[in-house]
Order: structure tokens, then sequence, then C-alpha cells
């Protein structure tokens, strides 16, 4: 017989498009006295499974993950117990300060939110392209991934 948390883990398909669909990424470092610090972010996930955020580049964040590259990732919904649906990893982040990277990502980010988004405008290229003098891209890879699914349960325990 399964455990229980065989039974509630989310197959790789069920991760992929839990992720797609969710919008805010929790990233967790640690902070500057050893505590861990965890920040909503929005984000990217790309073709080989790593996720992007866009921040600035004097962020706590940054100063964190130049500290100590380990982190944890967490992306959740739900509101009742029987709802509970999360993916959690732990990973190792990279600070990328390429500005047509962090212009492509912040594209990208906005594209993951809004599937619907295609196209940009000129004047929100250009806007971005402002913004992203200051941000970096936090590049996470996942090297441990759990996932959990309550709704696999029916409502028993």
């Amino acid at each position: 017989m399964a455990s229980r948390r065989d039974q509630i883990a989310m197959t790789d398909a069920e991760m992929h498009d839990f992720v797609r669909r969710e919008k805010t990424l929790i990233i967790v470092t640690t902070g500057p006295r050893g505590y861990p610090q965890p920040m909503p972010m929005f984000f990217y996930t790309d073709d080989e499974g790593r996720f992007l955020v866009s921040t600035y580049g004097a962020s706590q964040k940054v100063k964190n993950l130049e500290r100590d590259a380990r982190s944890a990732l967490l992306i959740e919904t739900g509101d009742e117990y029987q709802e509970l649906q999360s993916v959690m990893m732990e990973a190792d982040g990279e600070i990328i300060d390429d500005p047509e990277f962090v212009l492509e990502t912040m594209m990208n980010i906005q594209r993951q939110r809004n599937p619907d988004k295609t196209e940009f405008s000129d004047k929100e290229i250009e806007g971005m392209r402002y913004a992203g003098r200051k941000r970096v891209i936090l590049r996470f890879t996942p090297v441990k991934t759990m996932s959990w699914d309550h709704r696999k349960l029916g409502g028993t325990y």
C-alpha cells in the first residue's frame, strides 16, 4: 500500500502544469544574520526547468546569494487543507547582469503571467529597458524537488 506521501505527490506533468499556472514564487535565501529570508516574486521558468526572477541589483536577495547560492523555492495554493498544492525545491541560485538577458527575462515573466501577451509595444520595451538598468536576473536551478496535492486524497485523511 502506498504511503500518504506517495499518494499526494504530483507527477512531473502535474508539477509542470501547476508551475505554469501559478504566478508567485517564494524564494528563501539566507540573510546576513543566518536567518531564512523568504520573498514572494513573479517568475518565469525556462525550457531547462530553471526559475528566473528580476530584482534590483542592490537588493538583499542579491547580497544573500553572493554569500550563499543555496536557496529554497516554494509555489503553493489552496485555502483549505484538502485543497493544498505545493511544489518545493532546493536550488542553486546565480546572478545574471547582462542587460539584454534582463530585458528578455522581464518580457518572459510578463508572458508567463499573461499567456495572451505575445507582443510588446516600443514604449513597453523602452520602459522595461529603462527599469532594467538597475536590475539583475536571479536564476535558480533546482537540485531537489518535492510536491504535494492534497486534493488527491478526496477529503479523507
